[in-house]
């Protein structure tokens, strides 16, 4: 498995998710197994004006190599610039993001919008894999709307423009998350262009990610919030892959030393007032399924400090 020049040890990613796959999460996510993880969305104008945010999503740890960073921009020359900014950092590929489907990034034209325009799409590319030194990808969606599926066109228009690898989301802008992902239109990117296609949407299980392989032919599969609570995914997913049995599921004890370690990873990178209120959402999807954690749940939205937090968590013991 390649993308471009860089190997993979196995075909599972970890999806760029905004709000969720900050270099913590990655890091856990690396650690069960996932072979390439993704950087929430960086802005190719956020970089251009020197935004201070942009500079802590650009951060990532060499225990989570090898890192995608995923950027979204709708100018060629703005890309062109991210890409030549990032061209030194220790990211292994660059991926540009158009599948976004937000209001406010689809009404600036970037993310989903860009699905409209194909042409624009090429120039983007293109744009971007002149000045990189790494593998440039694209992630896109099967059309804006189910009167518009065009996901082969623009992979192809991509694929031409030098792009090392099309991942696609089984979904239109216009359904979000919702109704079900189209594999088939997966399969049929496969089957029309030479580049490695990543599939994604709809992955839940170990299980899952095994028969998007199987299903669609896809060369790598990209899990987005199957992860979210369950990084065991990925650790799941590389043992059917392997041939060997299925793992048991977490038992509590191993769920809690996971969030443990995930607060601290946090910590040290957030600090405490920031890291507390962003791992509320981790923290509950963590205890998700677990008997009696709803009360738990709610409790952890009032804990303003990571020793209050492990105190409460303590009663699932």
């Amino acid at each position: 498995m390649a993308i471009g020049n860089l190997k993979l040890e196995n075909p599972f990613l970890l999806a760029p998710l905004a709000g969720v796959t900050d270099a913590s999460f990655r890091r856990i996510c690396k650690e069960m197994g996932a072979a390439m993880v993704y950087t929430e969305m960086v802005s190719g104008k956020g970089l251009y004006y020197k935004d201070k945010n942009t500079e802590h999503l650009l951060r990532i740890y060499e225990d989570e190599f090898p890192v995608a960073y995923q950027v979204f921009g709708s100018e060629p020359d703005i890309l062109a610039y991210t890409a030549r900014e990032l061209a030194d950092r220790p990211n292994a590929v660059l991926d540009i993001n158009m599948g976004c489907p937000v209001p406010k990034i689809v009404k600036n034209g970037e993310g989903s919008a860009l699905l409209k325009n194909p042409d624009l799409i090429y120039q983007l590319v293109q744009a971007a894999v002149n000045e990189a030194k790494k593998p440039v990808t694209v992630k896109i969606r099967i059309g804006f709307d189910v009167g518009s599926i065009n996901a082969v066109e623009v992979a192809k228009t991509a694929e031409a423009a030098g792009a090392a690898a099309v991942a696609v989301h089984g979904r239109t802008r216009e359904q979000y998350y919702t109704g079900k992902a189209d594999w088939s239109m997966i399969e049929k990117v496969k089957q029309a262009v030479n580049i490695p296609v990543i599939g994604n949407g709809d992955i839940f299980s170990g299980e899952d990610a095994l028969q998007m392989l199987d299903q669609t032919g896809c060369d790598l599969v990209m899990i987005a919030r199957g992860a979210q609570g369950n990084p065991w995914i990925f650790r799941d997913a590389l043992a059917l892959w392997k041939g060997q049995e299925k793992p048991l599921p977490p038992t509590v004890p191993e769920k809690l030393a996971i969030i443990n370690k995930h607060c601290e990873y946090v910590l040290a990178e957030k600090g405490e007032y920031v890291g507390v209120r962003e791992m509320r959402k981790h923290i509950a999807w963590y205890l998700k399924g677990i008997k009696g954690s709803a009360y738990l749940r709610a409790e952890v939205n009032q804990k303003k400090s990571f020793e209050e937090i492990r105190e409460l968590l303590q009663q699932l013991k």
